[in-house]
């Protein structure tokens, strides 16, 4: 069974972005294994503030992989990369799940992540966290009191950069 993978960076104080999205605090200097993370994976997911966050910062990177961007107002809609998706996702996730593939790459924003997340659909969480504080930003997990899980500690990496990368096996 394919899984569903949340890999992302954030800040210390687990912010993914500033509050204008922007990611211009992120390390550039090293790979820290995107490369290998992006061979293993053949879709993507993210949400569609997201997806139009794309096409502010460059062209789009995922072309070569299967795209669905969660959306109600664009459902059963597509366009050159992606199909917008945005009722019936239990069946969409279950389909999926269980699709020959790759793993599947839940890209975010904070509110899909906090669905996947509140639904038990994430399989799979690596968190590369940079030494910086950014003081208030995108934060990674939404606000939620019923949001409750465990995790389970599969790998770390640590980085000249200071850069820490854990890797959590979500716990169904």
């Amino acid at each position: 069974m394919r899984k569903i993978r949340l890999f992302i960076a954030s800040s210390l104080d687990g912010y993914i972005a500033r509050e204008s999205g922007a990611v211009d605090w992120l390390f550039t200097d090293c790979d820290y294994g995107y490369h290998q993370f992006f061979d293993e994976i053949d879709t993507v997911i993210m949400g569609r503030k997201t997806y139009d966050r794309i096409f502010e910062l460059s062209d789009y990177p995922y072309a070569d992989k299967k795209g669905f961007v969660l959306s109600t107002t664009l459902h059963g809609q597509q366009d050159k990369y992606v199909e917008f998706v945005g009722y019936n996702l239990d069946n969409f996730v279950k389909t999926l799940h269980s699709s020959p593939g790759k793993d599947i790459w839940l890209i975010g924003g904070s509110e899909v992540i906090h669905l996947f997340l509140k639904q038990h659909w994430v399989d799979e969480l690596i968190l590369s966290i940079h030494p910086k504080i950014l003081g208030s930003g995108i934060p990674l997990v939404v606000n939620d009191q019923n949001l409750e899980m465990e995790l389970s500690l599969t790998d770390v990496t640590t980085f000249d950069s200071g850069l820490v990368q854990l890797v959590y096996r979500l716990e169904p």
